[in-house]
C-alpha cells in the first residue's frame, strides 16, 4: 500500500455552537503509531468518531479504503445480556444467529485469538461480569482479528495490571511491524514514549504534530 492511509485537513467539529476540536490536521501511515495527547475535553475522542462518521465535522478526512480496528474508550454492556466472551466474539464472525450456537470453526478461531491475548479462561465468563480491563483486552483481541490496515485506540490500557500492559505493547508492536497503521489516544505519557513514532497535542484548538 503507498501513500498515507488517512489524512486529516482542518477538521472542526462543532456542537451546539461549541467548539469540541478546530482545525486538526494530521497523517496516518502505515506500519507507524501516532499519538494522540492531550487534556481532558481537547477533541481526542471526537477526532477519531469524526474518522468513522459519527459526529459531523467541516474540512475533510480522506482515507484509504482499509479495514479499521476499533477499542473504544466506553462500550456500554447490557448487563441483563448474558452474552460471554466467546458469544461475544461470534456475532461478527459467523452468519448464523447466535443463539443457535457457536459453530465448531467459530469456536476454534475464537479459541486460537483467545489464547493469543492471554484471555483463554475468559472464553465462557459473561460480558457483565467482566472488569474494565478485562474487556478492554476482549475488544483489543476482537479488533486485531482480523488483521486491520488502521487500529484505533482510544485510552485502551485504563485499568490493566502489569501483564495486561506488557500484552497490550507486544500487541501493538506486531501489528505495526505487520503493517498496520495506529491511532493510539492516551494520557499515559510513559506509553507514547514506548510506542509512539509521531505525537500530536490537541488543546482543542488546531493540532501540534512533533
Amino acid at each position: 500500500m503507498t501513500g498515507p492511509l488517512v489524512e486529516f485537513d482542518g477538521v472542526t467539529v462543532r456542537a451546539a455552537g461549541v467548539p469540541r476540536l478546530e482545525r486538526c490536521s494530521l497523517t496516518l501511515v502505515a506500519g507507524k503509531v501516532h499519538a494522540l495527547v492531550g487534556p481532558n475535553g481537547a477533541g481526542k475522542t471526537t477526532l477519531l468518531r469524526a474518522l468513522l462518521g459519527e459526529v459531523e465535522f467541516t474540512g475533510s478526512i480522506r482515507r484509504q479504503g482499509v479495514a479499521i480496528g476499533y477499542v473504544p474508550q466506553r462500550l456500554p454492556v447490557d448487563r441483563t445480556v448474558a452474552l460471554t466472551v466467546e458469544e461475544f466474539l461470534a456475532l461478527s464472525r459467523q452468519r448464523r444467529p447466535v443463539c443457535l450456537g457457536v459453530a465448531r470453526a467459530t469456536r476454534a478461531r475464537i479459541a486460537a485469538l483467545l489464547e493469543r491475548a492471554g484471555l483463554s479462561a475468559l472464553a465462557k465468563r459473561p460480558i457483565a461480569e467482566l472488569s474494565g480491563g478485562e474487556f478492554r483486552r476482549v475488544l483489543l483481541a476482537h479488533a486485531l482479528d482480523p488483521r486491520p490496515g488502521l487500529l484505533l485506540l482510544d485510552e485502551p490500557t485504563e485499568g490493566f495490571d502489569r501483564d495486561a500492559h506488557a500484552r497490550f505493547e507486544s500487541a501493538v508492536r506486531e501489528a505495526r511491524a505487520a503493517g498496520t497503521g495506529v491511532l493510539l489516544v492516551t494520557h499515559d505519557r510513559a506509553l507514547v514514549e514506548l510506542l509512539a513514532d509521531e505525537v500530536t497535542s490537541l488543546d482543542g484548538q488546531a493540532a501540534s504534530a512533533s
